[in-house]
């Protein structure tokens, strides 16, 4: 079963210096019929504007993977980590028994585009903890890359959770598969461009939640850059 969640659905909020969509029920927006998918609980598009940003706040018991689209966001925690995130990255933040971070866009004049994406945990209280990799493009493209997974495979950051995060860049003909096992279902984020997903046309900010089914097959792209969960 395929079922399309188009952009324009998402909850949306303004705040001037932050322009966010949310996938699913996040702080004032709230649908009980997204309520997140499986163990995946948030995506927020965000887009912060230059000299802007989210001061410290505290966070637990949640997987936070940042993944940013354009320009760069500093982030600083109190476990001591402190880097600038740019596209390309992929920011995990274990928050266990409690962490506190910040977010910030620096530049003067550029805004900063980026994903957080939040997965509840399948252990709690556990000691917060930080990781940071990077994925250049030509390792994405024309296929699905592994970027996070219980188990670190294939150089992928770790997270806490029965869940895959795969990311890839589609154009003209690329195209690429995954196999779903029994009991597993995947949610397709299209991060930009467009991309047909088991034969439905997507376009930037949809999204795809595929349930019974064995097989998950992008192609189609253009100038595409879809993100997709393996979920059980």
């Amino acid at each position: 079963m395929n079922q399309v969640r188009q952009a324009n659905e998402r909850g949306h909020a303004n705040h001037g210096w932050l322009d966010s969509w949310h996938s699913f029920s996040f702080a004032d927006y709230h649908d009980p019929q997204h309520m997140g998918f499986g163990a995946l609980r948030v995506i927020n598009e965000d887009r912060v504007a230059p000299g802007s940003g989210f001061g410290t706040h505290g966070h637990r018991d949640m997987e936070i993977i940042t993944y940013v689209l354009e320009g760069e966001l500093g982030h600083k925690d109190s476990i001591g980590n402190g880097s600038v995130i740019r596209p390309g990255d992929v920011q995990r933040m274990s928050a266990g028994s409690g962490i506190r971070h910040s977010e910030f866009n620096h530049a003067s004049q550029a805004q900063t585009h980026f994903l957080q994406i939040w997965i509840e945990p399948n252990v709690r209280g556990i000691a917060p903890g930080y990781e940071e990799k990077r994925f250049d493009a030509a390792d994405k493209r024309g296929r699905l890359r592994l970027v996070a997974s219980p188990d670190g495979a294939d150089g992928s950051v770790t997270i806490h959770q029965d869940a895959r995060l795969f990311v890839g860049l589609f154009n003209g003909d690329e195209s690429a598969e995954l196999k779903l096992a029994p009991g597993r279902r995947a949610y397709v984020h299209v991060a930009r461009g467009s991309v047909t997903a088991n034969g439905v046309a997507l376009q930037t900010g949809d999204a795809l939640k595929v349930s019974d089914e064995a097989l998950l097959t992008l192609a189609d792209g253009a100038d595409a850059e879809v993100l997709v969960f393996d979920l059980a």
